[in-house]
């Protein structure tokens, strides 16, 4: 089984072998590709940076201004503006390898075949895991990142996240209901209603709720059947709404849960610059014996636009259709009270005086199989 070492890399701790490599870990990330990854973005030099000046207009009125009013000049009002700022948050990797490590490059553990040469060079597999690492932190951050600015040298920058964007913003809690055609509509109406601009418009989702966008949308008018017969499946990539079109991306940084509607024209990765050295550099350390020291280093955070850019559903049934009922029913042990209650109030199946899911649950299964 692999792990991670800790310390020094020795030729005992981080054995050589022959061989494909392969990580079931996620690799690729989609937002942070979007929008530049780890080379491009804006650049700061100030920790603290701005992501949207606010500003708003009265509610729409008819005048009411007789002539005579009209002789005197009336009260003047102003437009006030408000900031909204995130920060940048450090990103350091170290690598410590032994020249002994280094110097065996040619040793290898596990099995050992006449002809077969070592896959890896050591410091440069590690150099890349490293970046393949932080790529995934950022992700991870962008996604998912809670908001802290710190006030003291032993206090943490981290980053605001689009998710915890959306709480202040637009965000619908499913409450354990199945994801539907309904729920996506009521979220873009409440986009539009709440001033989102829809210039570039992404959606972000988990593996199952991908699933079940592209079974929502190929079930709704049909879909255009191949020129053969020997290709099935369908992989809903854009849909065309009322208010916008948009792209679909399987994420896997997303919450099981979850689904983020994103604005990426209002996106971009922010990084501090360090004088002398760049925004994401890798460094020596200083030579404390024979090893190989390095340091990757990069303070990164996200511009990310007015939160009403962005809109968000959280609380969605993570579980696929169950095999348990016959006819493929909805998999009811994975719903909130709440949406149990829901799918009741929606098929005409009465509960009684049942409130808590222990209670409901035997019902709807009961009327389920009827």
């Amino acid at each position: 089984m692999s792990k991670q070492v800790t310390g020094l890399g020795t030729i005992w701790n981080l054995p050589n072998y022959a061989g494909e490599l392969f990580t079931a870990d996620a690799t690729q990330t989609p937002l942070l590709s979007m929008i530049g990854g780890l080379t491009g973005g804006r650049q700061t030099d100030n920790f603290e940076f701005p992501t949207a000046v606010l500003y708003d207009y009265p509610e729409p009125k008819q005048p009411e201004i007789s002539e005579r009013a009209s002789a005197k000049a009336p009260v003047a009002t102003h437009a006030k503006r408000s900031q909204v700022a995130n920060v940048t948050q450090i990103h350091m990797e170290a690598i410590n390898l032994t020249y002994h490590n280094l110097a065996n490059a040619g040793r290898m553990s596990g099995i050992n075949t006449a002809g077969q040469q070592p896959k890896v060079d050591e410091l440069t597999f590690q150099l890349q895991h490293k970046l393949v690492k932080v790529a995934r932190d950022v992700e991870h951050s962008f996604i998912n990142g809670v908001y802290q600015k710190a006030e003291d040298d032993d206090e943490v920058n981290k980053t605001r996240g689009l998710m915890s964007l959306c709480k202040n913003g637009t965000t619908i809690d499913a409450g354990g209901v199945p994801l539907s055609k309904a729920i996506l509509q009521q979220l873009f109406r409440e986009m539009a209603n709440n001033g989102a601009y829809f210039n570039n418009m992404v959606m972000f989702l988990p593996a199952y709720l991908k699933q079940m966008v592209s079974e929502i949308y190929a079930s709704q008018h049909g879909v255009n059947l191949p020129a053969t017969r020997n290709v099935g499946g369908v992989n809903i990539t854009e849909i065309e709404t009322d208010f916008f079109k948009m792209g679909v991306a399987w994420n896997r940084f997303m919450a099981a849960d979850s689904i983020l509607v994103a604005d990426v024209a209002h996106i971009a990765p922010v990084f501090s610059v360090v004088p002398g050295k760049g925004v994401f550099f890798l460094e020596d350390l200083a030579k404390t014996g024979a090893a190989e020291q390095k340091q990757l280093y990069g303070e990164i955070g996200l511009a990310h636009g007015a939160g009403f850019l962005h809109g968000s559903i959280t609380g969605l049934a993570t579980g696929p259709v169950c095999d348990i009922f016959p006819s493929g029913a909805t998999c009811f042990a994975t719903m909130s009270a709440k949406a149990l209650t829901a799918y009741a109030a929606e098929h005409g199946i009465d509960l009684g005086d049942a409130t808590a899911k222990k209670d409901i649950l035997p019902i709807i299964e009961a009327a389920t199989r009827e």
